[in-house]
């Protein structure tokens, strides 16, 4: 079922917009109204990194007036394998910068407007409140609830990906959509009604994703932004879509309001909502975590002590701390590796930030070998403190 138009159409096109979006004007469904609603319309897209980046490109080239960019980071070599908004000359230079010339170069007769401040809850619905639907394309939860939250508080639509190897999933959440589109509010919450254990979900920054993954989840979000901008078509809200990029399936789920979840009244503290690292690891991490350069200085010492990677295969393919033995989080979490721990030495967990080997320190502790510690800063720390000629990730 089609939903109002979200945008009333703008007075005019001017004759080099008449040319430029041709294509759309000779669509029905589209024509001059619609292509008018596009340029009155203003998205703020969350995030100019994997998923922010197709959108903001298409949503840039379909004509969209005004876009807001977020994003408080930098550019990494790392991003240039997925977040094609950005180029080599770009590395170093602020994502949202970047992404700014990048739709100035598709579309000069779109206006972007930056917000290169982290986003919390003392800022967001204050950037939230002057646009029409917000897309957001972070990759971690205690963003997407703060972001779905502050959409219900103004009542905005919020389209929302989310990618993790090969595998993908969008909707369109709307708390409060018009009566007369006749259709149930949904929220975020409604899907989620509880974030997952910390640990339990790694980030892509942990697992990885499929670069050209993104194009496919970020150009469905932007397509869902031009419907309801428009009021063409049959939007997700009420539907998940979920992608296998091995199997190349596309199906949907439907989506029902939790009645238990409760009304959104206020922003919380989304940090600890989410939990970022668990109690119990922060509980085994106090007292227990050292530097890098510690962790050095102890290698140079002579010291006797067992030096465990909790990461994949696959990372330690890419990089480890020399001496090292690989052991994955998970072996230890089960219990299936335990056995293999020393029980005579210290032993020092380290993964790639120090997230997951606070984790494992916890589980080793509950299992009585409390003389273990963890790296603060994993072995990205390594890199940046100590080795720098080794590749970070």
């Amino acid at each position: 079922m089609s939903l109002p138009p979200l945008v009333e159409p703008a007075a005019e096109l001017t004759r080099d917009e008449v040319i430029r979006y041709s294509r759309h004007l000779i669509i029905p469904d589209v024509a001059m109204t619609g292509q008018k609603r596009l340029k009155n319309a203003k998205v703020l897209v969350v995030g100019a990194g994997g998923l922010g980046s197709p959108a903001l490109l298409y949503l840039a080239a379909a004509g969209v007036g005004t876009l807001g960019i977020v994003d408080f980071d930098v550019v990494d070599e790392s991003n240039l394998q997925r977040q094609v908004i950005h180029g080599q000359s770009d590395v170093g230079t602020l994502k949202a910068e970047s992404a700014q010339r990048s739709v100035a170069e598709i579309n000069p007769f779109v206006t972007t407007v930056l917000h290169t401040e982290r986003l919390d809850t003392s800022n967001v619905l204050e950037v939230f409140a002057d646009y029409d639907l917000v897309l957001d394309g972070t990759d971690n939860f205690a963003t997407r609830y703060m972001v779905n939250d502050a959409c219900v508080l103004l009542g905005k639509p919020y389209v929302w990906g989310s990618i993790y190897r090969f595998d993908g999933q969008a909707s369109v959440f709307w708390a409060d959509p018009p009566p007369e589109a006749g259709v149930e509010g949904l929220q975020y919450r409604d899907l989620y009604p509880v974030p997952p254990p910390p640990g339990m979900v790694p980030s892509c920054a942990e697992g990885g994703v499929l670069g050209i993954l993104c194009a496919s989840i970020g150009s469905i979000m932007a397509t869902e932004a031009i419907k309801l901008i428009t009021g063409i078509g049959d939007p997700l809200l009420g539907r998940l879509m979920v992608y296998d990029a091995l199997e190349m399936s596309y199906r949907t789920i439907r989506i029902r309001k939790d009645p238990e979840v409760k009304p959104v009244t206020e922003l919380i503290d989304y940090e600890s909502f989410c939990g970022v690292v668990s109690e119990e690891a922060q509980e085994a991490a106090q007292g227990s975590t050292i530097l890098a350069t510690e962790l050095k200085a102890k290698i140079d010492a002579g010291e006797d002590f067992a030096l465990i990677d909790v990461r994949e295969p696959a990372e330690y393919e890419i990089v480890s701390i020399p001496g090292s033995v690989l052991i994955p989080k998970g072996d230890i979490l089960s219990g299936a590796a335990l056995a293999d721990l020393p029980q005579d030495k210290e032993i020092v967990l380290y993964c790639k930030s120090g997230v997951r080997s606070a984790e494992a320190l916890a589980a080793v502790k509950a299992a009585g070998l409390r003389n273990s510690v963890h790296v603060q800063g994993g072995v990205l720390g390594w890199v940046h403190q100590v080795d720098p000629s080794l590749p970070s990730y």
